[in-house]
């Protein structure tokens, strides 16, 4: 079934547009893009599904440090430096005398 056009204004033509013409046609896009469903957690822990242009499973948004007190600013910070490793020295106590034990060795 063709559409017939409705009125004809210089050389554009309109037509009569419904739901059985959306279904004929194509999107008009040189570029097809991929939309991947991913969740959003903001800042005060709330969750948002949206589609993303990326295959990532979770994106979190940073938290803005000046909205926080001076306390939690200092506690996100020092979280946020890395740990120091903590080296553990053994100290032997060696009292071993091997001056003492000769007399169990063979002498040739």
């Amino acid at each position: 079934m063709l559409l017939q056009p409705l009125a004809t204004f210089g050389q554009h033509q309109l037509r009569s547009l419904s739901s059985a013409t959306a279904a004929v046609t194509r999107l008009h896009r040189s570029v097809y893009s991929r939309m991947y469903p991913t969740v959003v957690v903001q800042p005060d822990g709330s969750t948002i599904t949206i589609r993303y242009h990326e295959p990532r499973k979770i994106i979190k948004l940073p938290l803005d440090l000046s909205t926080l007190s001076e306390a939690a600013r200092k506690a996100r910070l020092e979280a946020r430096k890395p740990r120091k490793k903590v080296k553990m020295v053994e100290e032997v106590d060696d009292s071993f005398n091997a001056k003492k034990y000769m007399k169990y060795m063979k002498k040739k």
